[in-house]
């Protein structure tokens, strides 16, 4: 590869061809302290490569500045952060390798889009601040939050850059003679006492970074940077345009005082309040229809568009995420949609089959690939002898004995709300961001009818009906082979439902928590009817995971972490709640509830059994999976998919891994999945999807041989 010419800010010569032993393909952008170079691994993993400009490698304060840019972004969580994969900071030419990330900046989002919606906003503020409570807690200050630091990945907001000081944005010099930060998005501190710098310091930039989101300018404008300086310093911030329930917040974090200004665990609280419904499903910005995509400044570590967002896009809205599930298996797929591309126009490859899709004697397993060029996690569920699948703009359908296409329905706009799901004899999924409602032929594939759905709403299919919800605590429910509305009903609450079903279980349930998380209520339903069996009101916030002989099984989380702190057992006959506590905390936790037993996967592959019963921890297991879907089980084995595609079999009596399928990565290199779908247990087989677009079944019985 010839050397290559930078043409950006800080130009220099030549670029380097390798930076350590990565070979630098193209140039991502330039800013003021080095270029950003898409690289990739000698296994083939893509990675964003940041490679310092020359004169600032001579400068040894420059150098003691970046190797604790170093030092910090490996201190930080990589799950708000592109996390380091390799750097040499003592090399002639400085450089960090971190995982490449799909997602263009908040920068160049509002400049694409202008300024975000309401929801959109309190989802970044809210990842934002998870963000800096990880930052902060390994005791690291960013110092330079702003929207080009931030990331709009599938799976929420990153943030980047850390503690790197940009000479060329100002004038401004503190007295070491270098800017460190930049004056829109400083606090007052760092003008008055940069060497006092805190996390408060953070706090106050993400309050820059709402009003810029929620406005496209920020609370102190001007093109001076000694004005921007002074009014930080003395005026009150500009909120026009801040949404009223966002504002006082806002206003609180652009405190001229560090003290005054909320720590990221109290902002979280506050925005549970602010919104009736605490979301924080997968952020994927959409874009006007009738802007083409362009390349985003790539003056950080950060990659172009990601290919969902290069669609075109129509309204700024984010739908609700729903949550399925099916009467007629065991378990089945579940999660959000990632994003991913269409499936090839010819027809897909499969691997040989047994011949039943119920008897597993001699089967054999089959994948089935896409010969679409682009790839992405498929989302399946079961149902009517057949594996109905979802990718963005296409709905498929499998024959569940070798994976052969049997028919495929293109949809205008991309899916995100999960698998399609049979309901009242017809295929019920949800396109358009989860505002639009539409059902199909299971033989054919072909469309039956539509329906709008309500803005931010929700739909869950249960029996014969899908329940659908808004933001408020009125249910419709439609019959799902007509799409006719049934009935209409107010459910008791303290904000909107969230609803669910389970398999072999005629009732659906519905959870509402109180906007500062104080308390939880489930209620029965009928989905027939709308009539409330039962209900029942808890104590802080809950979580429902099964109901199992008519019992309910939830998580209790803690209100401003979110970590897992007990399982709870509800018998709404006897009025009887049991609650067992966890030996440890467990974070991000996914679970599934088998007998009385009820297994959790956590954030960085935590697998455990709890016996509700007896009201012990049965085993635990540290598996390899840093990042799961949630796990599933009929009662022999726990099954779990992996971000790399890997399918687990676990025992699910003694905790011991049985098997694991070999990772099926995209082939492009990337390790970043949206969405991690649920594996289906039908019989004696299993059948999962991976990240390479791959759908494919094992047999359960063997798992050893997979």
């Amino acid at each position: 590869m010839a050397p290559q010419r930078n043409t950006g800010a800080g130009a220099e010569a030549e670029l380097p061809e390798y930076a350590g032993h990565y070979r630098l393909e193209s140039c991502l952008g330039s800013g003021g302290m080095g270029v950003v170079h898409l690289a990739q691994s000698t296994s083939g993993m893509k990675l964003a490569v940041k490679v310092v400009h020359a004169e600032f490698a001579q400068d040894p304060e420059f150098r003691g500045r970046f190797r604790q840019e170093v030092a910090a972004a490996r201190r930080v969580s990589g799950a708000f952060t592109a996390p380091v994969v390799d750097a040499d900071p003592e090399a002639p030419r400085p450089w960090m390798a971190t995982l490449f990330i799909p997602g263009s900046t908040l920068s160049d989002h509002v400049k694409r889009n202008g300024p975000m919606a309401p929801a959109q906003l309190r989802q970044v503020m809210a990842g934002l601040a998870e963000a800096l409570r990880d930052i902060h807690r390994v005791g690291v200050v960013h110092r330079d939050l702003k929207p080009s630091n931030v990331l709009l990945a599938e799976d929420g907001p990153k943030v980047i850059d850390f503690g790197i000081s940009r000479p060329k944005d100002s004038e401004l010099r503190t007295e070491t003679g270098k800017l460190i930060g930049t004056p829109p998005f400083m606090a007052p501190e760092q003008f008055r006492r940069p060497r006092e710098v805190g996390p408060a310091a953070d706090i106050f930039a993400l309050g820059s970074v709402m009003v810029h989101a929620a406005t496209g300018r920020g609370p102190f404008d001007s093109d001076s940077p000694y004005v921007v300086a002074y009014q930080v310093v003395h005026d009150e911030p500009d909120l026009t345009g801040v949404p009223d329930n966002l504002a006082p917040l806002v206003l609180r974090c652009l405190a001229k005082e560090p003290e005054d200004r909320p720590t990221p665990d109290e902002l979280m609280r506050e925005l549970r309040a602010v919104a009736a419904s605490y979301d924080t499903q997968a952020f994927i910005p959409p874009q006007r229809a009738s802007d083409p995509p362009e390349p985003p400044d790539q003056s950080s570590p950060r990659p172009g568009p990601s290919a969902e967002a290069q669609e075109p896009r129509r309204g700024r809205r984010l739908g609700k995420k729903a949550l399925f599930a099916a009467g007629a298996v065991v378990l089945v797929v579940g999660g959000v949609l990632a994003s991913i591309p269409l499936l090839g126009d010819g027809a897909p490859t499969s691997k040989k089959a047994g011949a039943s899709p119920t008897s597993s004697a001699g089967f054999a397993g089959w994948e089935m690939k896409p010969l679409s060029k682009d790839e992405g996690v498929p989302q399946c569920s079961w149902g009517a002898g057949k594996l109905f699948c979802a990718q963005s703009g296409v709905v498929f359908a499998l024959d569940p004995a070798d994976g052969a296409l049997l028919w495929r329905h293109s949809v205008a706009r991309t899916i995100r709300s999960g698998p399609p799901m049979l309901s009242g004899g017809l295929v019920q999924l949800l396109t358009n961001q989860g505002r639009d409602l539409e059902a199909l032929d299971p033989a054919s594939g072909k469309a039956r009818w539509h329906r709008d759905l309500p803005a931010y709403g929700g739909m869950q299919p249960a029996g014969g009906m899908l329940l659908i919800t808004g933001t408020g605590t009125s249910v419709t429910g439609v019959d799902s082979s007509s799409g006719d509305t049934k009935w209409n009903r107010t459910l008791p609450g303290p904000g909107a439902p969230y609803f669910s079903s389970f398999a072999g279980d005629p009732l659906a349930y519905a959870t509402s928590t109180a906007k500062d998380g104080s308390s939880t209520r489930v209620s029965a339903v009928d989905p027939d009817t709308g009539d409330v069996e039962w209900t029942a009101r808890f104590d802080g916030t809950l979580r429902l995971v099964g109901v199992q002989n008519g019992s309910a099984f939830l998580l209790a989380v803690d209100r401003i972490s979110s970590d897992t702190k007990s399982v709870v057992r509800y018998d709404p006959k006897a009025k009887v709640s049991r609650r067992v506590a966890l030996p440890v905390r467990r974070q991000d936790s996914r679970a599934t509830v088998r007998g009385n037993v009820v297994y959790i996967l956590a954030l960085g592959g935590s697998l455990e059994a709890v016996d509700v019963a007896s009201g012990k921890q049965l085993w635990a297991l540290e598996t390899s999976v840093s990042r799961g879907s949630a796990p599933v089980s009929d009662g022999r084995r726990v099954y779990v998919t992996a971000a790399d595609g890997r399918l687990l079999a676990v025992d699910a009596r003694s905790g011991r891994l049985l098997g694991q399928t070999p990772p099926r990565l995209r082939t492009d290199g990337s390790l970043v999945s949206g969405a991690l779908p649920d594996p289906a247990i039908v019989g004696d087989r299993v059948y999962a999807a991976a990240p390479d677009g791959t759908v494919f079944a094992v047999n359960a019985l063997a798992p050893g041989a997979w």
